[in-house]
């Protein structure tokens, strides 16, 4: 299993994660559940028009947070934004009723994945495996 199919596969398993970015100097965190793994790389999505977005252009810096019963994981790592019409296209498989929405009200998905990714997953006591992603 590659260190992205691991990130992958926790958050499948804790099934809602959380976006940590900031705004000016203060930490924002909201829960996600997209994402998709293509070709080795982990992508997320947020829309142009949302605060999240203009966080990310602002401070591209990032962190994930997913928790699961007995682990939590902590993947960081610089926003790269991507525009690929094959990948938008993976999105609408993916969450058609979702991309309805932002195609009936003109709205843009920015996908983006995370470069130099670090990820350690925890105990709540002790460090159970940290690797680059």
């Amino acid at each position: 299993m590659t260190n992205a199919e691991k990130v992958s596969a926790f958050l499948d398993e804790a099934q809602m994660f959380y976006f940590l970015t900031t705004d000016g100097d203060q930490p924002k965190g909201r829960p996600f559940t997209f994402r998709m793994l293509v070709d080795d790389k982990l992508y997320f999505g947020t829309g142009t028009f949302k605060k999240c977005y203009a966080q990310l252009v602002a401070n591209p810096k990032v962190e994930v947070l997913a928790v699961k019963p007995t682990e939590f994981m902590r993947y960081d790592g610089k926003v790269k934004f991507v525009k690929d019409d094959a990948l938008t296209a993976k999105v609408r498989e993916i969450m058609p009723q979702i991309m309805a929405m932002y195609d009936k009200h003109g709205w843009e998905l920015a996908l983006f994945y995370l470069e130099d990714g670090h990820a350690e997953i925890r105990g709540m006591l002790d460090l159970k495996e940290e690797f680059d992603v």
